[in-house]
């Protein structure tokens, strides 16, 4: 009997798509699915090395409210020079997110990917070398940047890679290194004040950073370009090898890799019409429901969570308010930061329940739930306010741990998953990073302003305003909401086409 020749087997081979490759099960002879695959190492790395960003964005971001103290007491700063220094890394993450993530949409999702890594890493050493606020605010910025280009770029590179039984899963699990981020950053902040009573503490609080970074850095320069990205742009032979490499398993299968080479009329429609295409049916639906929930969200989040151990401190009668020696503002700042580890801690329990529910009740539900649930502790947190002794201690705290609770559970967490799911693929690193970038004024707008209006409106009345936001979220949530629970990126670009084919007619009449 003579050898089969390789280029049979190979036509032999019928042509499937990206996503029937990655989603596909070992089966019985009869045809039954075998369990799940494990993951393979190349998709295991990459979801870890885009865990990493999201632990960087949560310790830098939440490090800054420990730091905060020091860096105002060492530079002398003004409420409104506060509210800069807070809102830097921000506004940062603000620009970064359209203007560097959108390239992942032209240039290729792992370069950006290693690119916006070696950016923060090289702001990273400028924060902690700073001599005077001017080149601490540039450099908080640029780290921001950095930041920014990571939101949309980390999801996609895991989104694209995994299976659709799992995506939504891995993208919040990697998202909830965000929370052990933010714990971590003020476990660093307390390690570090309670052995050192000096005000340039904080420089060495944002060092530790610099080696994980460039180590994170190295790992990302391995890493397999997007199958998905590369058929998009017509590279279709390289998608192939790169989704041979993505699957590369011992032993080796698929041993032949051939991907249907049709284009969608709805993928090139995108491509010809680029940024404008989020601002027109069918894509102004995904828009609104991406970036304005998570607007709302960032209100809320970014201003009671950085502030959170200045405003324990505060409420609960720790801060030092005449003791303006090194001494006094360190304690006072430990004493704040000790009590943020404690209400940190419920991140961690929310995005852990986000993660096991959310295949069960979908995006827009936990969403939805989340944001009522925040609306909830605000208010509670707002009451302590007219509270005094333990039942005021004991209400901010149960405010503030219900709303961490909540807020992971639902919109921090699915704002972010929904961004990266609900646009095609070629337009998915444009649209998230434009509702991170919405997001974000948010964020700048709290974390500038609170400090300002923290000492002109008081605790009560901001906290009650976020309240009401966090209750628009969840109906604008409603309102626009697209579920792409259970669907593949290959159903949602279809579905996309579809709604596409559609709205053309009244997009020519106009």
């Amino acid at each position: 009997m003579s050898a089969i020749e390789p280029a049979a087997v190979e036509s032999a081979v019928a042509p499937a798509t990206v996503q029937q490759y990655i989603d596909e099960l070992p089966a019985w002879r009869d045809g039954t699915p075998a369990a799940i695959g494990a993951m393979t190492s190349m998709q295991k790395t990459i979801w870890l090395l885009a865990s990493a960003g999201k632990f960087f964005e949560g310790m830098i971001i939440f490090m800054v409210g420990v730091a905060l103290p020091l860096i105002n007491a060492e530079f002398a700063l003004t409420p409104a020079e506060t509210g800069l220094a807070t809102a830097a890394p921000l506004l940062g993450i603000m620009v970064g997110a359209t203007a560097l993530g959108s390239l992942s949409d032209r240039w290729g999702r792992r370069q950006v990917f290693l690119g916006e890594m070696i950016l923060l890493t090289l702001f990273l050493i400028g924060v902690t070398i700073s001599p005077s606020f001017p080149i601490l605010v540039i450099c908080l910025v640029g780290v921001g940047l950095a930041l920014g280009c990571d939101y949309p770029t980390a999801h996609i590179m895991i989104s694209e890679t995994m299976p659709t039984s799992i995506r939504g899963r891995g993208v919040l699990t990697a998202f909830g290194f965000q929370a052990v981020g933010a714990l971590a950053g003020t476990v660093v902040g307390v390690i570090v004040l309670a052995n050192r009573v000096e005000l340039s503490d904080w420089r060495w609080m944002f060092g530790v950073v610099i080696l994980p970074s460039v180590l994170v850095a190295v790992g990302r320069l391995f890493t397999v370009q997007s199958p998905h990205w590369l058929l998009g742009t017509g590279r279709v032979s390289e998608a192939e090898a790169e989704l041979k490499r993505l699957l590369g398993r011992q032993p080796q299968y698929p041993s032949i890799v051939r991907l249907a080479r049709d284009q969608t009329p709805g993928a090139a429609r995108v491509r010809s019409s680029g940024f404008r295409a989020l601002f027109r049916p069918p894509w102004r639906r995904s828009t609104i429901l991406a970036s304005v929930p998570w607007f709302l969200q960032d209100l809320g989040t970014y201003g009671i969570r950085i502030f959170t151990p200045t405003i324990i401190a505060a409420t609960v009668g720790l801060a030092a308010v005449n003791d303006h020696t090194v001494a006094g503002i360190v304690h006072s700042d430990l004493n704040g930061a000790e009590g943020a580890v404690l209400i940190d801690a419920f991140l961690l329990i929310g995005i852990v329940l986000a993660i096991v529910l959310v295949n069960r009740f979908g995006r827009i539900r936990l969403q939805v739930l989340g944001f009522v649930g925040c609306a909830t502790g605000l208010i509670i947190a707002g009451i302590s306010t007219a509270m005094t002794g333990t039942a005021q201690v004991v209400l901010v705290f149960v405010g503030f741990m219900l709303f961490n609770l909540m807020t992971n559970l639902g919109p921090n967490s699915m704002t972010y998953l929904i961004a990266g799911e609900v646009f095609p693929t070629a337009l998915r690193g444009t649209g998230a990073g434009f509702a991170a970038s919405v997001a974000k004024i948010g964020a700048v707008s709290t974390a500038f302003l609170f400090p300002i209006l923290l000492a002109s409106w008081g605790t009560t009345v901001i906290v009650l305003l976020l309240a009401g936001t966090s209750l628009l979220g969840a109906l604008i949530t409603w309102l626009n909401r697209v579920e792409t629970n259970g669907m593949s990126l290959e159903q949602i670009d279809a579905m996309h086409d579809v709604a596409a084919d559609e709205a053309e007619p009244v997009d020519a009449a106009r």
